[in-house]
């Protein structure tokens, strides 16, 4: 019998079964990144059948980036409360329900508010999983393969999202737009039993909340990944036992909290920009809706390719400096998608330009994804992590719709392009006041850990 779980967790090889987990975030993330990505393939059909124009449409795009926004903050704090299964399975619900209830608007008097109202039901079950399989992947992570895990799991985003591409465009061949809904509230219907029976809760989360019968919950969920039991629980300190979510904007956190928020706030108004109106720009170049969809994969193949290769990267090289460079190189991809994306354009090199534009935008997205999940001790994780990426939403509720407006006021798709790339770059230096400090024990035993230690709030670790 070993005396703390979460050393045992830190110390030892990854199981098969630790694997799967980490897998099934993969998944999880991705289902994510369909959800997002069902408007953006659908929003050719909309704006034909529904008769709305460009500024309009951007409105409706961010319907759901704003209910993201929303449940990254608050439900993360939850996810910190009463565990990330539960808060994991009920936000798979409210995407099921959100990605259906799409299906039955239609174009009346309030058609556009009723489909923003259900794009933002499921955007709050979005929010909340963010957050939560950030925390997952990094709780059920070994400490030299967290980075790798994190990393790995935020590029379902992208991974599912081309496979998603596909799939949509072939739906798109022969239905119209609701199809793309109705595929994806199936998907995320199969894996509510796929949690449920695959994901314990958070050896991690229930050592440092010890809530009724925690080392049964222990026990089970250590059996259920292969590795020891403990004979008892860890002893949690009384100045652990005060920390709260609240914490994150508290001395020791808060320049981290508003740091990382800031940077993906500015670095997601880039990405969502690509993400949101590749489609109808392609189809107003004049290639057909299915073809803007295939392009549209080609920017989240590269984005799963550019997050794998910094995830392995992670291993050998910072993290910081990792993501910075990317975050510039994206900038550079996204000016040059302007360029190539006006009359006449060939396709193909709108495709290839957009591989890389996607392999770096996301390469940044994951470089934050590992430093939120290192940044912040076990307690505020899922908290510190939601607050981040919601109120970094703020830049993917704007995107679209600053987008839309600078076209609509007659701005061409360079100067657009040029404009709105500027967001990586901005974030690239606002993370050069983030301060590194070495990796701390997750066990917070001794109330100590570099997250809260750090003069700036602390702590990424370089990457090993």
């Amino acid at each position: 019998m070993h005396s703390d779980p979460r050393d045992i967790l830190l110390k030892s090889p990854m199981t098969w079964m630790q694997v799967i987990i980490i897998g099934i975030t993969i998944g999880l993330n991705g289902l994510d990144g369909f959800d997002v990505l069902s408007i953006s393939y659908a929003s050719p059909g909309i704006m034909q059948e529904w008769g709305i124009d460009r500024g309009v449409l951007g409105l409706v795009l961010v319907a759901e980036l704003l209910g993201m926004a929303v449940g990254s903050v608050f439900l993360g704090g939850v996810a910190d409360k009463i565990g990330r299964r539960p808060l994991m399975l009920g936000c798979l619900v409210l995407m099921a329900v959100g990605m259906f209830m799409v299906t039955t608007t239609d174009k009346t008097q309030n058609g556009l508010l009723v489909l923003s109202a259900w794009r933002v039901i499921t955007g709050l079950g979005i929010g909340g999983m963010l957050a939560a399989v950030n925390a997952v992947a990094a709780e059920f992570a070994n400490a030299k393969r967290k980075h790798l895990s994190v990393s790995l799991m935020s590029i379902g985003y992208p991974a599912v999202g081309a496979i998603g591409g596909l799939v949509a465009s072939w739906l798109l061949r022969s239905h119209d737009w609701r199809a793309v809904f109705y595929f994806g509230c199936a998907t995320t219907v199969v894996f509510i039993p796929v949690v449920f029976f695959l994901i314990p809760e958070s050896v991690h989360w229930l050592a440092r909340k010890q809530p009724a019968g925690a080392l049964d919950k222990i026990n089970r969920a250590m059996k259920h990944i292969g590795q020891p039991t403990v004979a008892a629980l860890p002893v949690v300190s009384e100045e652990t036992r005060k920390r709260s979510v609240m914490d994150i904007f508290r001395p020791g956190l808060i320049a981290t909290t508003i740091i990382l928020a800031a940077a993906y706030f500015l670095h997601i108004t880039t990405f969502y920009y690509i993400l949101k109106w590749v489609p109808v720009i392609v189809v107003q170049l004049g290639f057909q809706a299915s073809t803007a969809g295939g392009i549209l994969t080609w920017y989240m193949a590269g984005g799963a390719t550019g997050g794998a290769v910094l995830g392995f990267l992670t291993m050998r090289y910072g993290i910081k400096p990792l993501t910075m460079g990317v975050l510039v190189l994206s900038t550079v991809l996204v000016a040059i998608f302007g360029q190539v994306a006006q009359p006449p354009a060939d396709l193909g090199t709108i495709g290839l330009v957009c591989f890389f534009a996607g392999f770096f935008t996301n390469a940044g997205i994951v470089g934050l994804y590992a430093i939120f999940a290192h940044a912040y001790p076990t307690h505020v994780r899922a908290t510190g992590t939601g607050f981040a990426i919601g109120v970094g939403r703020g830049g993917s509720v704007l995107a679209p719709a600053v987008a839309g407006f600078l076209f609509e006021g007659g701005f061409g798709v360079p100067s657009t392009s040029i404009v709105m790339a500027l967001g990586s770059l901005l974030a690239a230096g606002v993370l050069t006041f983030l301060k590194l400090s070495p990796d701390a024990p997750e066990t917070e035993s001794t109330g100590q850990s570099s997250a809260v230690a750090g003069n700036l709030g602390g702590a990424v670790a370089h990457g090993r």
